[in-house]
């Protein structure tokens, strides 16, 4: 499967530099490291991906999964673009691959794919369409239902994700942006009834409140469906709600120094209705803080440090699963 995704990133990233009927073309390559701590590996990805730009609902994650020890992670993230003119306006078509690499627990090794596409309809108006995949992602070893015997076997998830993005300027400090995702997670055999597809629709809003500052506020709401609610021998049905909301400020201190911060709050109600079922009638909240702070270095290089830090409690669960990751990284685009 990676390799599969590897080999139609080079397609894609081949057909960007050879094929355009634009009037002229511009290609912009951005290249990103991230060297992090974190002192659990089991939630580390779910935690990095929880942004409204992101994939916030990411998969149920029980406490088997979770606790999983320290690590220091490399994730390293290229993006490649190219933009061109034609009768219609302008469009940005560009291919990102993002990793995380482990030290020691190399089982969770992943990485993943996007590709975009943006349309300048006009100087306001914008469309962004979007897709993602994450293949073969290690969760942990889990107690698998199928076989009836409840044997430990390892977790895997594959995930496919379209979306689109319709942005508009309202004023020249105030846009609203309308965003709306349809997506498909894949299990291994051993966890198939959690195969789950699933749709977004949400409003998002940037507002620059002052010359140095600007406030981004967003809203999701997701519906789950997993095959495990039409297959109650397994009691294994993770169908949900999801309500996500998040406010992000950034913040310009210096000419060439700046603070991010940013919020989350998720609250997942599973819908179960299996008796025998730890979810029926059960719910999820996850709190997450970040703060980054930004130096430009040069016109085209920046480095930056930061911390995340993300607090999640399942309603049956006596205690809450926390998780730190601080990172230092460098951005460069070429």
């Amino acid at each position: 499967m990676r390799l599969k995704s590897l080999a139609a990133g080079s397609v894609i990233i081949t057909v960007l530099f050879t094929v355009t009927h634009g009037a002229f073309a511009e290609v912009k390559v951005e290249g990103q490291a991230i060297l992090f701590y974190t002192d659990d590996v089991g939630v580390f990805s779910a935690t990095r991906r929880l942004s409204r730009d992101g994939d916030p609902t990411q998969p149920a994650l029980d406490n088997r999964l979770t606790n999983q020890g320290s690590d220091v992670v490399f994730e390293p993230q290229l993006d490649v673009a190219k933009s061109f003119i034609n009768r219609y306006g302008t469009t940005t078509v560009d291919v990102r691959g993002q990793g995380f690499i482990f030290t020691d627990n190399q089982r969770f090794n992943q990485g993943s794919l996007r590709v975009q596409g943006v349309h300048e309809l006009t100087p306001e108006t914008r469309i962004r369409l979007r897709y993602y995949y994450a293949p073969d992602q290690f969760l942990g070893d889990n107690e698998e239902r199928r076989s009836g015997t409840h044997q430990i076997a390892a977790e895997t998830l594959t995930s496919h994700i379209w979306s689109a993005r319709f942005e508009r300027a309202l004023t020249p400090d105030v846009e609203a942006r309308l965003f709306a995702r349809y997506g498909l997670r894949r299990y291994n055999e051993e966890f198939s009834e959690r195969n789950t597809d699933f749709w977004t629709i949400g409003p998002h809003v940037e507002w620059k409140i002052a010359p140095r500052v600007k406030l981004g506020i967003s809203y999701h709401y997701e519906r789950g469906l997993a095959e495990g609610r039409n297959q109650p021998q397994f009691e294994d049905d993770v169908s949900y709600v999801n309500h996500y909301t998040s406010a992000d400020l950034d913040i310009e201190l210096l000419e060439r120094l700046t603070l991010m911060t940013a919020f989350h709050y998720e609250r997942t109600n599973w819908t179960s209705g299996i008796v025998g079922d730890e979810r029926q009638g059960a719910h999820e909240n996850v709190y997450q803080g970040e703060v980054i702070l930004v130096r430009r270095v040069t016109d085209s290089a920046r480095v930056f440090v930061g911390v995340q830090r993300s607090s999640r409690k399942e309603s049956f669960d006596a205690e809450s699963v926390k998780n730190t990751n601080v990172g230092i990284g460098l951005n460069m685009v070429f």
